[in-house]
């Protein structure tokens, strides 16, 4: 009997546009995804050399060590603020945010809104996690109703602290938004959906079309209390039904698009 040799074929490769190092996220979070996401376009569009990140003020407000890419940290909640600047005055550099929806929809609404309906040519990724995570799952402006926190520990009850704010549904109804889609980071199939609209959002900025944010649904397992399966579940199940997945808002010239 002879041996035959052992050969091996590499099947996946860290992007390029990700450091080598490890992150801080708690186990399960799925920011760890997003991030992988976001870079593979980065890789795949050959836009390593000129992008601008810009952080904002949350559980990634250490994301510039993650990336291999130029990085800014803007003051909370002003993210869309700085990315305007800096594309107005480099028009010919990629620039786009990477927020929590503590930081957007909250002290930084002004911000995105404003950016939106003017049509800046930036791009946002929006991680939806229901709660403010970094500081200790405080009830955030994305809280589902009954949803307990920290600081709504009996659940969000909407006739004292009023509904969550669907971001993605608001956003599409500003003239001056070009792309707006909610997509979440639950299962295979979502992530692949996941891709390819970072990969149209992408597009959109650099063929010069105006603003574009994707908003990700993601799993907050160490204040959600839960098991990072767990999640998933709660997620699908709870989150979806009031944050359904799907495309609110794309431009003509987006949709002809071929990618």
């Amino acid at each position: 009997m002879t041996s035959q040799p052992i050969t091996e074929q590499v099947v996946y490769q860290r992007p390029e546009a990700l450091s080598d190092v490890n992150t801080h996220y708690c186990p399960g979070c799925t920011h760890g995804v997003a991030h992988r996401l976001v870079a593979e376009v980065i890789d795949e569009m050959n836009l390593q050399s000129k992008t601008i990140g810009v952080a904002s003020v949350g559980c990634s407000g250490f994301i510039y060590n993650y990336f291999d890419v130029d990085f800014v940290v803007a003051a909370h909640g002003r993210a869309p603020a700085m990315a305007t600047g800096i594309k107005r005055c480099l028009p010919d550099r990629f620039v786009f945010t990477y927020q929590g929806d503590g930081d957007l929809a909250s002290i930084g609404m002004a911000e995105i809104v404003h950016a939106a309906t003017r049509g800046e040519n930036i791009s946002v990724i929006f991680i939806n996690n229901s709660n403010y995570g970094m500081t200790g799952g405080q009830m955030a402006p994305t809280t589902l109703p009954g949803q307990k926190t920290t600081s709504s520990p009996l659940g969000r009850d909407v006739e004292q602290q009023g509904f969550p704010i669907r971001v993605s549904e608001m956003l599409a109804k500003l003239d001056g938004a070009s792309y707006i889609v909610r997509r979440s980071l639950h299962d295979p199939k979502n992530i692949r959906q996941a891709k390819k609209a970072i990969r149209t959002a992408f597009e959109t900025q650099v063929r010069g079309l105006g603003f574009s944010m994707v908003e990700l649904l993601s799993i907050c397992p160490t204040n959600w209390n839960l098991t990072p399966v767990d999640s998933m579940t709660w997620l699908e199940d709870h989150m979806i039904p009031y944050y359904p997945v799907g495309d609110y808002k794309v431009h003509p010239a987006v949709a002809e698009m071929k990618i």
